[in-house]
């Protein structure tokens, strides 16, 4: 499993835009091998900002660096240009390889 991830730093006068923008946008994870899930997650406030994380998880690490140069991430991504006054500086990337992993226990 290799989980990739963006923080944004969302001032609290933008966040409703900056939500809406991700909610509206046309995704093409699901057309991609690979692909698991994904989240977009609202942290704390905290001095007047917002922290939001996209939160993506893929069976591999290749699969995912597949999608970062797929025509599929250039049509999710088009309206990207127009975040960048919604959010403080550059999206922070951070991508994990999974060393454990423990499922919640199914009921018989």
């Amino acid at each position: 499993m290799y989980l990739a991830m963006n923080r944004f730093n969302v001032p609290l006068e933008h966040a409703a835009e900056f939500e809406e923008l991700w909610l509206t946008r046309e995704s093409k994870l699901q057309d991609m091998d690979g692909f698991v899930s994904f989240h977009m997650l609202k942290g704390p406030e905290e001095d007047g900002r917002i922290l939001y994380a996209s939160h993506t998880v893929w069976q591999t690490e290749e699969c995912f660096r597949a999608w970062t140069t797929s025509e599929e991430f250039r049509v999710s991504h088009a309206r990207a240009g127009q975040s960048r006054k919604l959010h403080e500086g550059a999206p922070r990337f951070e991508g994990f390889k999974a060393i454990q992993k423990i499922d919640a226990l199914q009921s018989a």
